[in-house]
Protein backbone atom coordinates (compact mmCIF):
# COMPACT_ATOMS: atom_id res chain seq x y z
CA UNK A 1 0.00 0.00 0.00
CA UNK A 2 1.48 3.76 -0.99
CA UNK A 3 1.94 6.42 0.86
CA UNK A 4 -0.73 8.19 -0.73
CA UNK A 5 -3.45 5.84 -0.56
CA UNK A 6 -2.66 4.82 2.96
CA UNK A 7 -2.99 8.85 3.86
CA UNK A 8 -5.98 8.77 1.83
CA UNK A 9 -7.39 5.60 3.76
CA UNK A 10 -6.81 7.32 7.38
CA UNK A 11 -8.05 10.48 6.46
CA UNK A 12 -11.69 9.11 5.55
CA UNK A 13 -11.23 7.54 8.92
CA UNK A 14 -10.50 10.54 10.72
CA UNK A 15 -13.36 12.14 8.79
CA UNK A 16 -15.52 9.02 9.32
CA UNK A 17 -14.93 9.58 13.08
CA UNK A 18 -15.35 13.38 13.65
CA UNK A 19 -18.81 13.37 11.62
CA UNK A 20 -20.55 10.64 14.00
CA UNK A 21 -18.91 12.54 16.92
CA UNK A 22 -20.84 15.78 15.41
CA UNK A 23 -24.32 14.07 14.76
CA UNK A 24 -23.65 14.29 11.64
CA UNK A 25 -25.79 11.64 9.32
CA UNK A 26 -24.57 8.92 6.89
CA UNK A 27 -25.81 9.22 3.29
CA UNK A 28 -27.30 6.25 3.57
CA UNK A 29 -29.57 7.39 6.32
CA UNK A 30 -30.81 10.72 4.39
CA UNK A 31 -34.12 10.74 3.27
CA UNK A 32 -35.16 11.10 0.06
CA UNK A 33 -38.93 11.18 0.49
CA UNK A 34 -41.28 12.96 2.96
CA UNK A 35 -42.81 11.28 6.01
CA UNK A 36 -45.91 12.02 8.08
CA UNK A 37 -44.75 11.52 11.73
CA UNK A 38 -48.13 10.63 13.24
CA UNK A 39 -47.91 7.53 10.93
CA UNK A 40 -45.07 6.03 12.57
CA UNK A 41 -44.15 4.64 15.99
CA UNK A 42 -41.60 6.43 18.14
CA UNK A 43 -38.99 4.03 17.19
CA UNK A 44 -39.70 4.32 13.51
CA UNK A 45 -39.77 7.97 14.35
CA UNK A 46 -36.70 8.37 15.89
CA UNK A 47 -35.03 6.87 12.89
CA UNK A 48 -36.83 9.58 10.34
CA UNK A 49 -35.66 12.14 12.43
CA UNK A 50 -32.13 11.54 12.60
CA UNK A 51 -32.42 11.91 8.61
CA UNK A 52 -34.00 14.78 8.43
CA UNK A 53 -32.74 18.42 7.97
CA UNK A 54 -36.29 20.63 8.38
CA UNK A 55 -40.12 19.64 9.80
CA UNK A 56 -42.67 21.46 8.69
CA UNK A 57 -46.16 22.04 10.16
CA UNK A 58 -49.14 23.77 8.79
CA UNK A 59 -51.37 25.85 10.80
CA UNK A 60 -54.83 25.53 9.16
CA UNK A 61 -57.66 26.59 10.65
CA UNK A 62 -60.54 23.97 11.02
CA UNK A 63 -63.08 26.11 12.77
CA UNK A 64 -62.78 29.80 11.67
CA UNK A 65 -65.88 30.83 9.35
CA UNK A 66 -65.44 31.66 5.37
CA UNK A 67 -68.75 33.16 4.30
CA UNK A 68 -71.96 31.18 3.16
CA UNK A 69 -70.00 29.73 0.29
CA UNK A 70 -66.79 27.97 1.81
CA UNK A 71 -67.00 25.36 5.30
CA UNK A 72 -65.72 26.64 8.36
CA UNK A 73 -62.59 24.45 7.77
CA UNK A 74 -61.14 25.65 4.61
CA UNK A 75 -57.92 26.78 5.90
CA UNK A 76 -57.68 23.26 7.46
CA UNK A 77 -58.06 21.69 3.76
CA UNK A 78 -55.83 24.41 2.27
CA UNK A 79 -53.09 23.44 4.35
CA UNK A 80 -53.24 19.85 4.68
CA UNK A 81 -53.12 19.98 0.40
CA UNK A 82 -50.45 21.99 0.54
CA UNK A 83 -47.89 20.25 3.12
CA UNK A 84 -48.80 17.16 1.16
CA UNK A 85 -47.70 18.91 -2.11
CA UNK A 86 -44.32 20.30 -0.23
CA UNK A 87 -43.28 16.53 0.94
CA UNK A 88 -43.57 15.22 -2.44
CA UNK A 89 -41.04 17.53 -3.42
CA UNK A 90 -38.57 18.01 -0.37
CA UNK A 91 -37.87 15.26 2.22
CA UNK A 92 -39.64 17.17 4.83
CA UNK A 93 -40.70 15.15 8.51
CA UNK A 94 -44.48 16.92 8.32
CA UNK A 95 -46.38 17.20 11.81
CA UNK A 96 -50.00 17.36 11.81
CA UNK A 97 -51.36 20.71 11.05
CA UNK A 98 -52.16 22.96 14.19
CA UNK A 99 -55.97 23.29 13.88
CA UNK A 100 -56.05 26.67 16.08
CA UNK A 101 -54.68 30.04 16.01
CA UNK A 102 -54.80 33.43 16.79
CA UNK A 103 -57.53 34.80 14.72
CA UNK A 104 -59.86 37.26 16.57
CA UNK A 105 -61.42 38.70 13.22
CA UNK A 106 -63.80 36.18 12.96
CA UNK A 107 -65.19 35.66 16.75
CA UNK A 108 -68.95 37.51 15.79
CA UNK A 109 -69.45 34.54 13.15
CA UNK A 110 -70.98 31.70 14.93
CA UNK A 111 -68.42 28.36 14.79
CA UNK A 112 -65.25 30.77 14.61
CA UNK A 113 -62.47 30.12 17.60
CA UNK A 114 -59.64 31.97 18.32
CA UNK A 115 -56.69 31.43 20.81
CA UNK A 116 -54.64 34.76 22.31
CA UNK A 117 -51.49 35.74 20.49
CA UNK A 118 -49.47 35.19 23.35
CA UNK A 119 -50.59 31.24 24.02
CA UNK A 120 -50.68 30.97 19.80
CA UNK A 121 -46.65 32.14 19.74
CA UNK A 122 -45.81 30.06 22.58
CA UNK A 123 -47.55 26.85 21.23
CA UNK A 124 -45.21 27.58 17.95
CA UNK A 125 -42.32 27.90 20.27
CA UNK A 126 -42.74 24.89 22.03
CA UNK A 127 -43.70 22.77 19.03
CA UNK A 128 -40.18 23.58 17.66
CA UNK A 129 -38.54 23.06 20.58
CA UNK A 130 -39.74 19.72 20.96
CA UNK A 131 -38.25 19.27 17.72
CA UNK A 132 -34.84 20.47 18.95
CA UNK A 133 -34.72 17.82 21.49
CA UNK A 134 -34.40 15.37 18.86
CA UNK A 135 -32.19 17.15 16.51
CA UNK A 136 -34.26 19.13 14.11
CA UNK A 137 -33.18 22.30 14.73
CA UNK A 138 -34.84 23.95 11.60
CA UNK A 139 -38.98 24.09 11.38
CA UNK A 140 -41.53 25.71 8.73
CA UNK A 141 -44.48 26.53 9.87
CA UNK A 142 -46.90 26.64 6.34
CA UNK A 143 -49.21 29.03 7.75
CA UNK A 144 -52.67 29.86 5.96
CA UNK A 145 -53.94 32.78 7.91
CA UNK A 146 -53.09 36.69 7.88
CA UNK A 147 -53.44 37.57 11.93
CA UNK A 148 -50.87 34.86 12.62
CA UNK A 149 -48.60 36.40 11.27
CA UNK A 150 -47.26 39.04 14.09
CA UNK A 151 -47.05 35.87 16.82
CA UNK A 152 -45.32 34.24 13.77
CA UNK A 153 -42.66 36.79 13.61
CA UNK A 154 -42.53 37.40 17.40
CA UNK A 155 -42.42 32.71 17.99
CA UNK A 156 -39.37 32.96 14.65
CA UNK A 157 -37.69 35.80 16.64
CA UNK A 158 -37.68 34.31 20.18
CA UNK A 159 -36.50 30.79 18.85
CA UNK A 160 -33.41 32.41 16.76
CA UNK A 161 -31.87 33.52 20.27
CA UNK A 162 -31.75 30.03 21.37
CA UNK A 163 -29.78 28.48 18.06
CA UNK A 164 -33.06 27.42 16.50
CA UNK A 165 -34.80 28.48 12.98
CA UNK A 166 -37.84 28.52 11.59
CA UNK A 167 -39.42 30.19 8.97
CA UNK A 168 -43.34 30.82 7.73
CA UNK A 169 -45.43 31.26 4.88
CA UNK A 170 -46.65 34.84 4.76
CA UNK A 171 -49.26 34.98 2.07
CA UNK A 172 -49.06 38.29 1.50
CA UNK A 173 -45.53 37.99 0.17
CA UNK A 174 -46.54 35.33 -1.91
CA UNK A 175 -49.84 36.62 -3.59
CA UNK A 176 -46.83 40.21 -4.80
CA UNK A 177 -45.21 36.76 -7.32
CA UNK A 178 -48.99 36.06 -8.65
CA UNK A 179 -49.38 37.36 -12.03
CA UNK A 180 -50.31 40.86 -12.71
CA UNK A 181 -54.17 41.39 -13.40
CA UNK A 182 -54.98 37.80 -12.20
CA UNK A 183 -57.35 38.97 -9.66
CA UNK A 184 -59.56 41.05 -10.65
CA UNK A 185 -61.05 42.24 -7.74
CA UNK A 186 -60.81 45.98 -5.37
CA UNK A 187 -59.60 44.32 -3.03
CA UNK A 188 -60.39 41.65 -0.41
CA UNK A 189 -58.17 38.66 1.73
CA UNK A 190 -60.94 36.69 2.88
CA UNK A 191 -62.95 34.09 1.73
CA UNK A 192 -62.31 36.23 -1.78
CA UNK A 193 -61.75 35.64 -5.30
CA UNK A 194 -58.09 34.00 -4.36
CA UNK A 195 -59.23 31.99 -1.63
CA UNK A 196 -62.63 30.46 -3.33
CA UNK A 197 -60.55 30.27 -6.61
CA UNK A 198 -57.98 27.52 -4.55
CA UNK A 199 -60.87 25.94 -3.24
CA UNK A 200 -62.49 25.16 -6.73
CA UNK A 201 -58.99 24.03 -7.65
CA UNK A 202 -58.41 21.89 -4.46
CA UNK A 203 -61.53 20.58 -3.43
CA UNK A 204 -64.68 21.99 -6.04
CA UNK A 205 -67.22 19.55 -3.89
CA UNK A 206 -66.93 22.31 -0.82
CA UNK A 207 -67.46 25.08 -2.55
CA UNK A 208 -71.20 26.17 -2.97
CA UNK A 209 -71.10 28.94 -5.68
CA UNK A 210 -74.63 29.70 -5.08
CA UNK A 211 -74.13 31.30 -1.83
CA UNK A 212 -70.91 33.19 -2.98
CA UNK A 213 -71.66 37.19 -3.36
CA UNK A 214 -69.23 40.25 -3.21
CA UNK A 215 -69.05 42.16 0.13
CA UNK A 216 -66.08 44.57 0.64
CA UNK A 217 -65.76 47.43 2.88
CA UNK A 218 -63.11 49.33 1.52
CA UNK A 219 -61.69 51.12 4.66
CA UNK A 220 -58.37 50.14 5.40
CA UNK A 221 -58.34 51.57 8.89
CA UNK A 222 -60.98 49.69 10.29
CA UNK A 223 -59.75 46.14 12.25
CA UNK A 224 -61.55 42.68 12.29
CA UNK A 225 -64.83 42.05 10.69
CA UNK A 226 -68.37 42.48 12.28
CA UNK A 227 -71.73 41.74 11.37
CA UNK A 228 -72.97 45.17 13.13
CA UNK A 229 -73.08 48.35 10.54
CA UNK A 230 -72.22 50.54 13.63
CA UNK A 231 -69.53 48.23 14.72
CA UNK A 232 -65.61 49.32 14.96
CA UNK A 233 -64.54 46.55 12.50
CA UNK A 234 -64.97 46.03 8.68
CA UNK A 235 -68.33 45.75 8.12
CA UNK A 236 -69.50 42.39 6.28
CA UNK A 237 -72.89 40.93 7.20
CA UNK A 238 -71.65 37.51 5.13
CA UNK A 239 -68.00 37.05 6.35
CA UNK A 240 -66.66 37.53 3.43
CA UNK A 241 -63.80 40.49 2.68
CA UNK A 242 -63.40 40.98 -1.24
CA UNK A 243 -65.30 39.36 -4.31
CA UNK A 244 -65.61 35.54 -4.33
CA UNK A 245 -68.08 36.00 -7.39
CA UNK A 246 -64.84 36.48 -9.82
CA UNK A 247 -63.52 32.98 -8.49
CA UNK A 248 -62.37 30.13 -11.34
CA UNK A 249 -61.05 26.87 -11.27
CA UNK A 250 -57.95 28.12 -13.27
CA UNK A 251 -56.93 31.01 -11.21
CA UNK A 252 -57.05 28.82 -8.16
CA UNK A 253 -54.38 26.97 -9.88
CA UNK A 254 -52.39 29.65 -10.93
CA UNK A 255 -52.36 30.64 -7.20
CA UNK A 256 -51.83 26.94 -5.55
CA UNK A 257 -49.32 26.11 -8.11
CA UNK A 258 -47.29 29.53 -7.32
CA UNK A 259 -47.77 29.11 -3.52
CA UNK A 260 -46.41 25.26 -3.87
CA UNK A 261 -43.29 26.74 -6.01
CA UNK A 262 -42.48 29.42 -3.33
CA UNK A 263 -42.79 27.11 -0.20
CA UNK A 264 -41.08 24.55 -1.81
CA UNK A 265 -38.24 27.11 -2.81
CA UNK A 266 -38.24 28.66 1.38
CA UNK A 267 -37.92 24.93 2.94
CA UNK A 268 -35.13 24.54 0.34
CA UNK A 269 -33.25 27.85 1.69
CA UNK A 270 -34.01 26.79 4.95
CA UNK A 271 -32.59 23.49 4.88
CA UNK A 272 -29.06 25.41 3.13
CA UNK A 273 -29.42 28.17 5.94
CA UNK A 274 -26.08 29.12 8.04
CA UNK A 275 -25.87 26.56 11.12
CA UNK A 276 -27.24 23.55 9.18
CA UNK A 277 -25.61 20.56 10.69
CA UNK A 278 -23.17 18.81 7.90
CA UNK A 279 -24.30 15.63 6.46
CA UNK A 280 -22.12 12.84 5.39
CA UNK A 281 -21.97 13.97 1.69
CA UNK A 282 -21.44 17.06 3.05
CA UNK A 283 -18.39 16.22 4.70
CA UNK A 284 -17.10 14.71 2.05
CA UNK A 285 -17.29 17.31 -0.62
CA UNK A 286 -17.00 17.54 -3.83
Amino acid sequence: MNKKLRTGILAGILLAAAALMMGFSPASERRDKAVRLENLTWPEAEKALKGCDVVLFAVGARSKEHGPHLPLKTDYIMAEYLADRVGREVPVAILPTLEYGYYPSFLEYPGSVSIGAETFKNTIVDICRSMSGYGVRRSYVLNTGISTLHALKAASEELEKEGLLMRYLNLLETDKLLPPGLLRQEGGTHADEGETSMMLYIAPELVDMSKAAKDYDPRPDRKGLTRDPKGTGTYSPTGVWGDPTLATKDKGRVIVETTVAEIVRQVRELVHSPGRALTWVDALGP
